[in-house]
């Protein structure tokens, strides 16, 4: 796989989808990347080791429509995470991420996320690693601070090691992760977001790209970070409600998006399912990431409720899909 378009971190102002684990799988980008063109997608993370020693194509695999796609990776180990982000360039991602910023309680026990917060010299050395085997970006996605740690200083740590180690950008979460007493759950509400924490850091590094994650609550309402900061990075809104990505390509960069045509999306990802079982899959494997499409509209419900039970029974097809949608219609053209 080949991709000759410049990554996006060096075109200026971007707009991602977050990586998130359980849930920006191929099937789920692949979805996406039906309602908009430009924005950013991110695998989700894997570790360098289950990279290096297990099955490539089921941890790697893509299709090309997903251009423009960030593999992140975890990991603490610079040699393995130089390896691991050569193999992923050769798959054809455009960006290697390395993730500083996880909380949960598997990244703690592997020495890697967001613990490293407190090793920035690690981190760079990482970085520095990677930087040296691959051509395309290598980028670094954290938080503002771990624990007890001081945030400015903390953030300020690590971005002068990564930076200083050729890190081609720095997307910020901004909350602190805490990695004793919450859950990763707890981690993702309960730390105060501090947007200005971010802006400073962007002041201080003005001609570095900085991208800012954490509560934004839709593609519009990220706009008003972009007079502060290079990017937005939008999580769990954009999983949730997924249709508001139709919207990204003309907020964030001037475009109109693949389609405003709601049943294009549905056919194409019937399509996709087809062929998805037709190689061994399950049509819930494609269908979960789309259960909150139609959030707050008439029919929702039902469209959820189809999706998830039909979806999952043996032999399950791409008509379930189609049917969900046809309900969805009678019941908007009832509420009318």
């Amino acid at each position: 796989m080949t991709n000759n378009t410049p990554p996006p971190v060096a075109r200026g102002k971007t707009f991602a989808v977050a990586p998130m684990m359980d849930w920006t799988d191929r099937h789920c980008r692949y979805f996406h990347r039906q309602m908009t063109r430009h924005t950013l997608l991110y695998t989700e993370m894997v570790v360098a080791d289950a990279m290096i020693h297990g099955p490539r194509e089921r941890l790697l695999g893509f299709d090309p429509c997903e251009h423009p796609v960030a593999l992140q990776l975890g990991g603490s180990d610079p040699v393995k995470l130089a390896e691991a982000a050569r193999i992923g360039a050769a798959y054809g991602y455009d960006e290697i991420n390395l993730n500083v910023g996880c909380p949960s309680d598997r990244v703690q026990s592997g020495t890697f996320g967001a613990c490293l917060m407190r090793m920035p010299e690690l981190v760079a050395d990482c970085v520095a690693a990677m930087k040296s085997v691959v051509d395309i970006p290598v980028t670094v996605k954290c938080r503002i601070g771990v624990d007890d740690q001081d945030e400015e200083q903390a953030l300020d740590a690590l971005a002068d090691a990564v930076f200083a180690a050729g890190a081609d950008a720095l997307w910020v979460h901004a909350r602190k992760a805490w990695l004793e007493g919450l859950s990763p759950k707890e981690n993702r509400d309960i730390p105060p977001l501090n947007y200005d924490r971010v802006y400073r850091l962007k002041q201080r590094y003005r001609e570095k790209f900085i991208g800012i994650n954490g509560g934004i609550a839709s593609a519009e309402a990220g706009i008003i970070h972009l007079g502060r900061v290079d990017g937005v990075m939008l999580g769990r809104a954009a999983y949730h409600e997924p249709m508001q990505l139709l919207q990204a390509d003309r907020l964030y960069f001037g475009d109109v998006a693949p389609t405003q045509n709601v049943a294009a999306v549905i056919e194409a990802m019937a399509e996709y399912a087809e062929r998805h079982i037709a190689s061994g899959g399950r049509l819930s494997h494609v269908t979960r990431h789309m259960v909150g499409m139609f959030h707050g509209q008439p029919g929702a419900r039902r469209f959820r409720q189809i999706l998830s039970t039909d979806a999952s029974k043996p032999g399950a097809g791409p008509e379930v899909l189609f049917r969900a949608f046809e309900a969805l219609a009678v019941l908007e053209q009832a509420a009318e």
